[in-house]
């Protein structure tokens, strides 16, 4: 039963994790940029919020739950203005000489700041409520079963980063500073037009 419960979380985790949307851009260009470690921290950030959204939903927390899916406009909001900020600070940043130590994204803060944009996406809300209530795993969970739950969800987000930024590592060798200079000018774009797409949402 537990393995099973694993296996659903597995499966709930690598697939809203694998759409591509402004993290899978950063966590891609952070791995051209400063190599896989932190193109994959990135991804744990984001793995981690998808961990806390994953305990709200299958702990039955539907206090903290409707206040969140509530508030989803102000978040989108906040999480908009912060991918608008980071779309234009990408776009102008300078791509880091090989011999140096990037020291523009530290591991911290690589995670810290996919933790907080996937935080502030009502769709992730969105997602696991409509998922989890689809499966049937809401309302008085069995509390073993759930936390095997969320870290099959934990696990299968990492999956994913996982493989996304190995995949992205691949071409870094060959990225010299024109092409890192390009990759950061195109990721900052697409950032920035998520940005920009989340507060029109959410404005108009």
């Amino acid at each position: 039963m537990g393995f099973a419960f694993f296996l659903k979380g597995l499966v709930i985790g690598f697939s809203i994790a694998a759409p591509v949307g402004p993290i899978g851009v950063l966590c891609i260009r952070r791995t051209l940029a400063q190599g896989r470690f932190i193109g994959f921290i990135t991804g744990i950030g984001a793995a981690t919020a998808d961990a806390a959204y994953g305990c709200i939903a299958a702990f039955g927390l539907t206090a903290i739950s409707s206040f969140l899916v509530g508030q989803r406009s102000w978040l989108g909001i906040l999480g908009g203005i912060f991918l608008c900020y980071l779309g234009v600070r990408t776009f102008a940043a300078r791509p880091p000489q090989r011999a140096e130590a990037p020291a523009t994204n530290g591991p911290l803060m690589a995670c810290l700041s996919a933790f907080a944009l996937t935080m502030t996406n009502p769709a992730t809300i969105l997602s696991f409520a409509a998922v989890f209530a689809g499966l049937g795993l809401v309302g008085k969970p069995h509390y073993a079963a759930a936390a095997t739950l969320v870290l099959g969800v934990f696990v299968g987000s990492a999956m994913w980063w996982l493989i996304l930024s190995g995949v992205a590592g691949l071409f870094r060798r060959g990225a010299d500073e024109r092409v890192l200079r390009t990759v950061n000018r195109l990721s900052g774009a697409v950032i920035f037009a998520f940005g920009l797409y989340a507060l029109v949402a959410q404005l108009l």
